[in-house]
């Protein structure tokens, strides 16, 4: 499973509008960085309570991107 879907799994299951849900990668040699885009209404259920759930998917993603010898930064663009 790539970055990008892994990311997106996780967003459509935490939010109440998973149609809304945007994600772009942009990829360089070593490092890819992930945008992700939700409703308006939605954005605190992805940043969770004091930035936990991001947290938590920043911690995901690393140590999934650290099996393929990559470094994955998470946006999540407002």
């Amino acid at each position: 499973m790539a970055m990008k879907e892994l990311v997106e799994y996780i967003a459509k299951a935490l939010v109440d509008n998973p149609d809304a849900v945007r994600v772009s990668e942009i990829e360089g040699e070593k490092t890819s960085v992930i945008e992700l885009v939700v409703a308006k209404e939605d954005l605190g259920k992805v940043i969770g309570k004091q930035g936990r759930t991001a947290r938590a998917i920043r911690t995901i993603l690393s140590a999934a991107s650290t099996k393929i010898n990559k470094h994955s930064v998470l946006e999540i663009i407002e």
